[in-house]
């Protein structure tokens, strides 16, 4: 057999370095995921805080069920303007759209909130802390 038709395999040490960077680069996660938060008034985060404590004294209370509702409510609207209507303000995209964007996302406030606030009210103690541990960990 000639030298130029001799096939030539890989030595075994480049075929495993090969397999182990596969198989590294499936298994290994980002260290930090992409996230994107907003901000808030100093007020909103206060009474936040002041709910989030509240459920974990005493996650048991009927109370806390209504007011986290309301605080999610809160929070989505916050969001929304933040997220989008900030932005057409930004774009100079005139008043009539403006006012168009801002009565379209009252309705989908409005949906989203009555949905969550459905579910929320129901909540036993577990649930509701639950709800605030991931609320906190958006801080």
């Amino acid at each position: 057999m000639s030298p130029s038709a001799k096939t030539t395999r890989p030595s075994s040490t480049t075929a495993k370095a090969k397999d182990s960077s596969r198989s590294t680069a499936k298994t290994i996660a980002p260290a930090v995921e992409p996230s994107m938060r907003f901000h808030h008034t100093t007020a909103l985060r206060t009474r936040t805080e002041s709910l989030l404590n509240a459920i974990d004294t005493q996650p048991d209370q009927r109370v806390h069920g209504d007011a986290l509702a309301e605080l999610v409510a809160e929070l989505v609207e916050a969001g929304m303007d933040f997220y989008f209507l900030r932005g057409l303000k930004m774009a100079n995209v005139g008043f009539i759209t403006e006012q168009s964007a801002r009565l379209g996302m009252s309705g989908a406030v409005k949906l989203i909130n009555s949905v969550s606030r459905k579910f929320i009210v129901r909540m036993d103690g577990a649930q509701l802390q639950a709800v605030a541990a991931h609320i906190r960990s958006l801080a």
